[in-house]
C-alpha cells in the first residue's frame, strides 16, 4: 500500500510546478508586452517633437523615447523574476530598447507550453542589437574623430602657455590627445589663434588627427575682484616636516623678447630686459631684492637663448620694479629691474556664522571691518553676473568655490545678497576671485549666450570643429545656439552640451531631442558644478543616468572634471583617481585639465584605456581570459604546507 502511494506523491508536485511555471511565463510575457505598448504609445504622443529631427537620426530619437518609457517604471521585481528563470535581464537595453524587449519576449514564448494565444510583436524594432552600438560609434566619430585604437578619446584643456609653446601642443598630440579644448573663459582671441595654429602644425608633424573644441564661457556666476594684493612673484623651496630644505625652488629669468620657455617645470618666472639675460653664465650670482627688505643671492644653474635659471634655498617675494644684479667674481656685471609679474590677491577668510554680502561688480571685495572687536561692516565679495540676483529668494542655499564654502541667503535684493555662512573649515576657508558660485535651489532665468559668447562664436566658426555650450538649462538654450550658428555660417560645427546644473540634468531628455535636430552632438558630464548642484552623495548615480540616457540616444559622452587631477597637477595619481580613470572608459571621451604634468597624464590615461578595452565595453564585461584563473592541483608537498599553515 505504501509503495503504491509513493509515485502519486512524486507526480503531483511536478504537475503543480509545471502549472506555476507556465503561469509565471504568461505573467512575464503580459507584463513585457504592456511595457512594449507604452514605449510605442509614448513615441506616438511625442510625434510632433520628433518630426524636426533629420531622418538619419530619427531611429536614435525614437529609441531614446522607448527607453524613457521603459525606465518610467520600477523594473526591479521584474528583473528578479527574469533572473530566477535564468533569462537575460533588461539591464542592457539602452542602445536598442525594443530589440532587447523583443528578444526576452521571444525567449519566454519559446519556453511556454499550452495553447493560450498571446499578443504578437506587431511593430518591428527599428534598431537591432548590432545597429544600436554601431550608431553610437558613428555619431562619436562624426563629433570627436577616430579613436586611434583607444576605447575613448582624450580631450585636454589648453593652458595659457600653449599659445607660445608649440612643443607642449606637439607633445600632447604625440602622447594621445585627440581633442584640444580651448576654454574661452581664459585668455583671448590672439592666444586662441596661436593654440589652433600650433595644433595644425603638430597634426602635420606627428601624423595624428586631433579635433578642436571651443568651449564658451556661458553665464557662469563667479566671484569678482578683491581689493588689495599686488603684483608679486613668490616662491619657496620644498621642506620636510622639520623645516629642512629637500628641494630648492627653481626660478626662470626670461628676457622680454622671448616667446617660448624651456619645457622644464619652474616655480616662478621673472621677466627682465633681454640684454640682462644674455650676460649671464653658469655659476654667476643673481642678487635680487625681496619685498621684505632682504637681499637674496641665487646661483645660476644654466643658460639658454635669452633666459637662464637659478635655484633658491629660501622663500622669496619679488614685486614689479625690484632691482636684479648679476655678480661674477664679486663684481657686478649687469643690472636690470623685474618687469610685469602676475597680480597676487589677498583672499577673504570666512568662518561658519559670518555674514557675507554678495554685491554687483561695481566695487571690489574686501574683508570685514572691526572696531573694538565688533564687526561694523561685513565681508563683501562681488558677483560677475548680478542679474542673477533677481531670481534668488531668501532661504535658498548658495555655494562658493565648488562647494568648499556654503551659505544660506538671509536677504535678497536686485543689488545684493546677504548670506550667512553655514559651512567652512574649522579654521576658516579662504575665498578668492574668479571662484564659482552655485545656486542649487534657484531657477535662474539667464540667457545661455552672453555678449562675450556671441563674439567668441565668430572665432569658433573659423577655427573649431565643435562648440561647447555651458550651463545648459532647457531645450530652448540649444535652439538659441543653433540659430546663432546658422547666422554666422557655422551650422557645420558639432555642439557639445555641458550638463552642470540641476535644471540641465532634469531636462536632459528634452534637451537631447532638441539637440538631435542639428547633429552631430555630444554631452559633457561636468562633474564639478553638477556635484555641487545635485549633492555630492548623488553624483555617482547622476553620472550613471546621464550615461544611460545618452547611450539610448546614441549620443557620445565626455567624462570631465578632476580626472587624474593628482597626476596632472603633482605628478602622482591617487588610488581613487586610478579607479576613476578606468571607469571613465565607459564614455566616448575623457577630459584632462591643465597642469605641469599633463603630457604624462595623457600617456598614462591612454595606457589605462588600452588595458580596459580588453575587459569592458560600456557596461558589458568582455570575459577576456583572467591570468589569475589558472588553478592547477597542489603538489603533495605544497598541500602539506597549506595544511600546516
Amino acid at each position: 500500500m505504501k509503495s503504491k502511494a509513493e509515485p502519486r506523491l512524486t507526480k503531483a508536485p511536478t504537475r503543480i510546478a509545471r502549472r506555476s511555471w507556465n503561469e509565471e511565463l504568461v505573467s512575464l510575457i503580459e507584463a513585457l508586452h504592456g511595457i512594449r505598448k507604452e514605449c510605442l504609445a509614448l513615441e506616438d504622443e511625442l510625434a510632433r517633437e520628433l518630426a524636426p529631427i533629420p531622418e538619419d537620426f530619427q531611429p536614435s530619437a525614437r529609441n531614446l523615447v522607448h527607453y524613457l518609457a521603459l525606465r518610467h517604471r520600477d523594473l526591479r521585481e521584474l528583473q528578479h523574476r527574469l533572473h530566477r528563470l535564468g533569462l537575460s535581464s533588461l539591464g542592457r537595453l539602452e542602445a536598442h530598447t525594443l530589440a532587447g524587449l523583443d528578444a526576452v519576449l521571444r525567449a519566454l514564448q519559446k519556453l511556454r507550453t499550452g495553447k493560450r494565444k498571446l499578443p504578437s510583436l506587431d511593430h518591428a524594432a527599428a534598431i537591432s542589437f548590432d545597429e544600436g552600438p554601431q550608431l553610437l560609434r558613428q555619431h562619436a566619430e562624426a563629433l570627436l574623430g577616430p579613436t586611434s585604437g583607444q576605447t575613448a578619446r582624450i580631450m585636454v584643456t589648453m593652458p595659457s602657455e600653449a599659445a607660445h609653446r608649440y612643443d607642449l601642443v606637439r607633445d600632447l598630440v604625440g602622447a594621445g590627445m585627440s581633442v584640444m579644448r580651448i576654454n574661452c573663459a581664459h585668455d583671448d582671441a590672439h592666444a586662441w589663434n596661436q593654440m589652433a595654429a600650433h595644433l595644425r602644425r603638430a597634426i602635420r608633424e606627428v601624423g595624428r588627427p586631433c579635433r578642436t573644441l571651443v568651449d564658451l564661457g556661458g553665464p557662469k556666476l563667479r566671484t569678482g575682484r578683491i581689493e588689495g594684493g599686488g603684483r608679486v612673484s613668490r616662491w619657496k623651496p620644498r621642506r620636510d616636516v622639520r623645516g629642512h630644505v629637500i628641494a630648492p625652488a627653481r626660478v626662470l629669468v626670461q628676457g622680454l623678447s622671448r616667446t617660448e620657455r624651456p619645457a622644464a617645470h619652474f616655480d616662478a618666472v621673472l621677466p627682465v630686459e633681454s640684454g640682462f639675460t644674455g650676460a649671464a653664465a653658469k655659476n654667476d650670482i643673481l642678487r635680487i631684492e625681496d619685498c621684505r627688505g632682504r637681499s637674496r643671492d641665487l646661483l645660476v644653474q644654466g643658460t639658454g637663448s635669452d633666459y637662464f635659471w637659478v635655484d633658491s634655498q629660501q622663500s622669496c617675494y619679488v614685486e614689479r620694479g625690484a632691482t636684479v644684479q648679476l655678480i661674477r667674481a664679486g663684481e657686478r656685471i649687469a643690472e636690470s629691474t623685474v618687469d610685469e609679474v602676475q597680480h597676487v590677491e589677498q583672499p577673504l577668510l570666512l568662518r561658519t556664522g559670518d555674514i557675507l554680502i554678495v554685491t554687483d561688480d561695481s566695487e571690489g571685495g574686501r574683508p570685514a571691518r572691526f572696531v573694538n572687536g565688533q564687526a561694523i561692516e561685513a565681508t563683501r565679495i562681488p558677483c560677475t553676473l548680478a542679474e542673477a540676483f533677481r531670481d534668488v529668494r531668501a532661504g535658498q542655499r548658495i555655494a562658493f568655490d565648488d562647494g568648499a564654502i556654503w551659505g544660506m541667503v538671509r536677504n535678497a535684493t536686485e543689488k545684493h545678497l546677504e548670506v550667512e555662512i553655514t559651512h567652512a573649515t574649522p579654521c576658516g576657508s579662504k575665498l578668492g576671485s574668479d571662484k564659482g558660485i552655485n545656486l542649487p535651489d534657484t531657477e535662474l532665468q539667464l540667457s545661455p549666450l552672453t555678449a562675450k559668447d556671441r563674439k567668441d562664436l565668430e572665432f569658433a566658426v573659423k577655427q573649431a570643429d565643435m562648440v561647447g555650450l555651458s550651463f545648459v538649462h532647457r531645450p530652448q538654450d540649444v535652439l538659441q545656439l543653433q540659430e546663432k550658428l546658422r547666422e554666422l555660417g557655422g551650422s557645420h560645427l558639432g555642439i557639445l552640451l555641458k550638463i552642470e546644473t540641476r535644471a540641465g540634468f532634469e531636462q536632459l531628455p528634452r534637451i537631447l531631442l532638441a539637440a538631435l535636430r542639428c547633429p552631430p552632438i555630444g554631452v559633457m558630464v561636468a562633474r564639478g558644478d553638477l556635484a555641487v548642484e545635485m549633492g555630492f552623495e548623488r553624483m555617482a548615480e547622476v553620472q550613471e543616468e546621464i550615461l544611460w540616457l545618452c547611450e539610448a540616444a546614441h549620443v557620445p559622452v565626455i567624462w570631465a572634471t578632476q580626472v587624474l587631477e593628482g597626476l596632472t597637477k603633482k605628478g602622482t595619481p591617487s588610488r581613487a583617481e586610478l579607479t576613476d580613470a578606468a571607469m571613465s572608459t565607459r564614455a566616448e571621451c575623457v577630459m584632462l585639465n591643465k597642469g605641469p604634468y599633463v603630457v604624462d597624464a595623457v600617456r598614462f590615461l591612454a595606457d589605462v584605456q588600452h588595458r580596459m578595452m580588453l575587459h569592458q565595453e560600456k557596461k558589458n564585461a568582455m570575459l577576456r581570459k583572467l591570468s589569475v584563473s589558472e588553478l592547477a592541483p597542489l603538489s603533495k608537498e605544497k598541500e602539506f604546507q597549506v595544511k600546516a599553515g
